[in-house]
């Protein structure tokens, strides 16, 4: 506790009960009764309705933020059309060159990578074809060196990392291949521990994260040259799951079997 005065001025405060007040808000106690450390971290903001897509679909691949999302490819027939969301509505970008669905994305609105997935017609094709986006064109770069589906990326652009899924479309092939993404073309590095699919993905190129999937609710840290297990895996087990954040704080949402959790 001598630290923690130091630092601020007051020691962490010893209580029997919490207190109900919202002056408690963003303070840090001692509950004596029930022997834990505890805070008020605030309020959130709740979920409002946006503007609706221009086309449904799904298996889509998606970048950027909640001002500034690009949406992606998807599902029969709309394989290669491409939005753009500014917080308010969408609007119709020109389209991908390789329509696919099951593809994964990164980066920001202006600056996307697309890859990975399966194709058209029958979607029994997997692919590691690539593209990029710019803001105005998407733009064809050089493939996966593992073509795959149900994949999980992270960074940028110019430093993006490919992980997981599977080289064939029924997901039976699992693969636990990594590659790195210079804005170019694709390196292959040291695999993941644990092959699944449809995990999820956060971080940047060297500090990543990769966690949950089929048939695995494993957690990896890659820094850059190598992953390792982490001893510590998902409280929920699960897989198609959306995810976002940093290798050291991270968001897992939804996914299938338990669609509403949340960590």
């Amino acid at each position: 506790m001598t630290a923690y005065k130091e630092l601020f001025g007051k020691y962490v405060q010893n209580v029997t009960s919490d207190p109900t007040s919202t002056d408690a808000e963003g303070q840090i106690w001692y509950n004596s009764t029930s022997g834990t450390f505890k805070t008020v971290l605030g309020s959130y903001g709740a979920w409002a309705s946006g503007g609706a897509m221009n086309t449904a679909r799904r298996t889509l691949g998606g970048a950027g933020t909640q001002t500034a999302a690009l949406a992606f490819g998807a599902n029969s027939p709309t394989n290669t059309a491409s939005e753009s969301y500014n917080g308010s509505t969408w609007t119709n970008t020109p389209s991908m060159n390789t329509g696919r669905a099951g593809l994964s994305g990164t980066g920001t609105q202006t600056a996307a990578v697309a890859t990975a997935g399966v194709t058209p017609p029958t979607y029994t094709s997997v692919t590691g074809a690539t593209e990029s986006y710019n803001g105005t064109a998407w733009t064809s770069n050089s493939s996966l060196n593992t073509a795959r589906t149900q994949t999980a990326m992270a960074g940028t652009q110019t430093t993006g990392l490919s992980f997981g899924g599977s080289t064939n479309y029924s997901g039976t092939a699992l693969t636990a291949s990594t590659e790195k993404f210079n804005g170019t073309a694709w390196t292959s590095v040291n695999s993941m521990n644990t092959a699944r699919r449809l995990l999820g993905g956060t971080g940047t190129q060297t500090a990543a994260l990769g966690f949950g999937g089929t048939p695995s609710t494993a957690t990896e840290l890659y820094n850059g040259t190598t992953w390792t297990s982490n001893p510590t895996s998902m409280i929920t087990g699960r897989y198609a799951f959306g995810a976002s954040g940093t290798q050291t704080a991270t968001l897992a949402f939804g996914g299938q079997p338990s669609g509403t959790a949340t960590e």
